[in-house]
């Protein structure tokens, strides 16, 4: 039976967007972040983290250096009690990419192709599930993709009127939504 899911943004969601994180020591938790996902997924739905990541493509880091930061902070969840059902995540960008990674892809948002992967790969109920972004390009794909609710946040990028447009809820960080979704 399909489940709803939150999807994640990550460089602004969960962590301070830095420009390019990919090392332990620039990776600074968004305050509440834990306790958020803990009662997302106490509320039933899946954790999903969908994120671009053009840094790979751009030569700015690997994508080993990506995989090693993802893990350490899959850990950090773990050790806070909450467990990720999927990462999904894009090292693609057409136009600044190098080598293999310089390719226009179906995965990069605004595209909606790692909510595509993730909803066939964990049978996931998109009419009742929840993006979780900080801009217009995490909530036009989620829109792609089916996705019923776009939360914006304003602890990443600024907000801008495309991103308002696409929102069905602005908050300050994701340590507001779940007490929003309690109240629905």
């Amino acid at each position: 039976m399909s489940k709803p899911a939150v999807f994640l943004d990550r460089d602004g969601v969960i962590n301070v967007d830095h420009g390019y994180v990919h090392t332990v020591d620039d990776f600074h938790y968004i305050d509440g972040v834990f306790e958020a996902t803990k009662k997302l997924k106490a509320m039933g739905y899946l954790l999903v983290l969908v994120t671009n990541q053009s840094g790979i493509a751009r030569g700015k880091f690997t994508e080993d250096e990506f995989l090693t930061l993802t893990e350490w902070m899959d850990w950090n969840f773990v050790d806070n009690d909450v467990e990720f059902d999927g990462v999904y995540y894009c090292p693609h960008h057409a136009t600044e990419g190098q080598g293999e990674y310089c390719q226009e892809c179906d995965c990069r948002k605004p595209k909606p192709g790692m909510f595509f992967d993730a909803s066939h790969f964990l049978d996931i109920d998109m009419e009742n599930s929840i993006m979780i972004g900080d801009k217009a390009a995490d909530l036009s794909a989620a829109k792609a993709a089916g996705v019923g609710t776009n939360v914006l946040v304003r602890s990443g990028k600024a907000i801008t009127s495309e991103g308002e447009a696409l929102a069905d809820a602005i908050f300050d960080s994701i340590a507001d939504v779940p007490a929003w979704l309690a109240d629905r």
